[in-house]
């Protein structure tokens, strides 16, 4: 069987879906790895590099797709690349499926077999496949390292003859993956760090980390999670307390990062321009939901702003910009899904559709979509 690499066409997108190691790997599968010619190039992997890994190189992607019974890339695949693909071949990437809804028509049209990595399940036989954490991780870290760049003093509190410098601010609004990640980063800076998040659990979380976490802790807030870690709705009357403490705490804030998304729908306002016209002169708020709207108003897609004497990051790849390490975690979630799907006596494809990996990440299979939550 032929698995095929793409190169990623869509603007600032740097990263690539195999590295040599996971040729190397891949092959060990029995599979014969295609790439197309500078797949790797902004992730500082050339041609040279995969070829000495055992791949074959080709400029040629219509021939490429049309030998390919898997095709791995990092964002979904455009037209032109779906129209080559051959009927039955297997695609895995992130496919954005309640935004790019018409990519998944056409995939399902073309009789491809689309898996969306965003959609494999967060149990634990899958955490080596997922691609969310992998990719948030990074995200959180360079979250911190932009803001640092951006912002115009120290981090950390230094002490000289002339006078001590105090340390930085730093607020982490949402503690997913990314928002850890941003905690500890910003805490190896030497900032002061806060954090806040509606799930009750990440209380815990944020303090091992020697950040100070900011709620309003009443019995409310304390059964606001579900059994399976879920937020729970909260009340009027707590949601205007916790409100008025975030905005007296972004007040005192240097900088500020946002990561509050959720699936399929509009990012949650975090920061109002109000909080915003209360910080301070020089402040940073870096908006990690920028592609889903942003977690604050004012944030624009893909530009830096200052609005208020606040700048305002708003990045929809961030993962793309530490494009060799997310590059190098990415492919190892697509290669242990190869481990679930490839037949690894006979190198032969193998999907099992009651597999729930298989089955929670499957949109698309004999030319339908199949996905019960992009189902019209």
């Amino acid at each position: 069987m032929k698995l095929a690499i793409l190169k990623e066409r869509r603007p600032g997108e740097a990263r690539v879906a195999a590295t040599p190691e996971t040729v190397k790997k891949l092959k060990g599968l029995g599979l014969d790895i295609l790439v197309e010619s500078g797949a790797g190039a902004r992730a500082r992997v050339s041609d040279t590099d995969y070829e000495a890994a055992g791949a074959v190189v080709t400029p040629d992607t219509g021939q490429m797709l049309g030998e390919a019974d898997i095709v791995f890339s990092v964002r979904g695949p455009g037209e032109a690349e779906i129209a080559k693909m051959k009927t039955g071949a297997v695609l895995a990437c992130m496919l954005a499926p309640y935004t790019e809804k018409d990519t998944i028509a056409r995939l399902a049209a073309q009789g491809v077999t689309a898996f969306a990595m965003e959609f494999i399940p967060r149990i634990s036989r899958a955490q080596a496949m997922d691609v969310l954490s992998s990719q948030a991780n990074l995200a959180g870290y360079k979250a911190v390292i932009d803001a640092a760049a951006t912002f115009g003093r120290a981090m950390p509190m230094m002490m000289t003859a002339a006078g001590t410098i105090a340390p930085a601010r730093v607020f982490i609004m949402g503690v997913g993956v990314a928002g850890l990640q941003a905690i500890a980063t910003a805490r190896r800076l030497g900032a002061i760090v806060s954090a806040t998040d509606v799930r009750p659990a990440t209380k815990e979380q944020v303090e091992s980390l020697g950040a100070t976490f900011v709620a309003v802790i009443d019995e409310e807030f304390k059964q606001a999670e579900t059994a399976a870690g879920y937020a729970k709705p909260m009340s009027a009357e707590y949601q205007a307390k916790q409100a008025a403490l975030i905005a007296e705490t972004i007040k005192k804030q240097d900088i500020v990062i946002t990561t509050a998304l959720i699936p399929g729908r509009k990012a949650p306002v975090l920061v109002s321009e109000e909080m915003v016209k209360t910080m301070k002169s020089g402040s940073v708020i870096v908006d990690l939901a920028a592609e889903q709207g942003g977690n604050c108003p004012l944030t624009k897609a893909d530009e830096v702003i200052e609005v208020h004497g606040v700048t305002i990051m708003g990045y929809t790849n961030l993962a793309a910009r530490l494009a060799v390490d997310t590059s190098s975690l990415y492919s190892r979630n697509l290669f242990n899904f190869a481990g679930l799907i490839v037949d690894k006596k006979t190198g032969a494809l193998n999907l099992d559709w009651n597999d729930e990996i298989v089955k929670g990440a499957g949109l698309t299979r004999d030319g339908e979509i199949v996905h019960p939550a992009l189902k019209a």
